[in-house]
């Protein structure tokens, strides 16, 4: 299994940009593929988690702002962040692991498989 992300650049502040996840080896609408990130000196934080039958669950500091979606076609998670400010900048990886599970979405620990990771630099 491997999640490629991609996407990540430099914006400036109040930009948009879109993040991609492309999974191999499992088929994203049976999972739950979810977005984290890790700014410089920071700990890795819960961004959003997309699954099937239910809403998509954001973190308080990105809804309204950010938007998860799914391409079961193309086997591939979105990001897509808009009015972005300089507190967004940071690595985002992209995580998948079982539906099955009970533990929170929010929870990195509970997740399988990792991508690498794309960085995202927002300048005020």
């Amino acid at each position: 299994v491997q999640l490629q992300a991609s996407g990540g650049g430099e914006v400036q502040a109040g930009a948009s940009q879109r993040l991609s996840c492309q999974v191999y080896g499992r088929a994203v609408s049976n999972y739950v593929v979810a977005w984290f990130r890790q700014a410089p000196g920071k700990e890795r934080e819960f961004v959003v988690a997309i699954w099937s039958g239910e809403d998509p669950y954001y973190a308080n500091s990105v809804k309204g702002r950010f938007t998860i979606s799914r391409d079961n076609g193309k086997n591939t998670v979105y990001l897509q962040m808009s009015r972005l400010n300089p507190e967004d900048t940071a690595v985002y990886s992209c995580a998948l692991r079982s539906s099955q599970s009970s533990l929170p979405v929010t929870l990195a620990s509970s997740y399988t498989y990792w991508g690498q990771g794309t960085k995202v630099t927002v300048s005020s």
